[in-house]
């Protein structure tokens, strides 16, 4: 059964010109009088290439079966990721590309779902909420009431977030994947 481009989510693989493709970003694209489209962002699964391009919005695509596993992260090894099965504990290596920017949020035994065609892992899926430790941030200012005033902090892992004032140094909080924002004490 084919599926539309507007449908295409982040993750699903799909047939496209003779190959296995996963979606990596799809955005619609509305233009004033004219018809709007997808811009969807592919990568290939054997050769790893990525291209960015236009699609109709009723474009069809042929999906691909994909296996999505539930696995746990263990370390990061020079340019790739251990991950463990927890069933069988079978360790595999995930490249350092397949997660991207999301590294920073990874702590060790955080579950990930990991997303597998023809035995390859393709896609590496984080929470949508992390809880980390705050490494550094400056000190609350006395006296500053103002409401919604944020302040930067670096956490455990590398991730920069604006966070209240009045969170300090190695307190745990709550952080989501998706956007890289706080949203409160774990």
């Amino acid at each position: 059964m084919a599926m539309k481009a507007i449908d295409l989510r982040r993750g699903l693989a799909v047939e496209y010109k003779d190959s296995i493709w996963v979606c990596v970003s799809n955005t619609k694209i509305a233009k004033g009088k004219g018809r709007s489209y997808q811009g969807i962002q592919l990568r290939n699964i054997m050769t790893g290439q990525l291209i960015e391009e236009r699609f109709r919005t009723e474009s069809a695509f042929e999906p691909v079966h994909v296996d999505r596993k539930k696995m746990e992260y263990l370390y990061s090894d020079g340019n790739s990721h251990v991950v463990m099965d927890p069933d069988s504990y079978e360790q595999i290596n995930i490249p350092a590309e397949q997660v991207g920017d999301m590294a920073v949020y990874l702590t060790e035994n955080i579950p990930l779902e990991i997303t597998f065609i023809e035995g390859k892992a393709i896609g590496v899926e984080l929470p949508n909420f992390v809880e980390l430790l705050v490494e550094d941030t400056p000190p609350q200012v006395k006296g500053a009431t103002a409401t919604n005033q944020l302040k930067d902090a670096t956490l455990a892992g590398g991730a920069k977030v604006r966070i209240p004032p009045f969170i300090e140094n190695g307190e745990l909080i709550k952080v989501d994947t998706r956007t890289g924002e706080y949203l409160g004490r774990a």
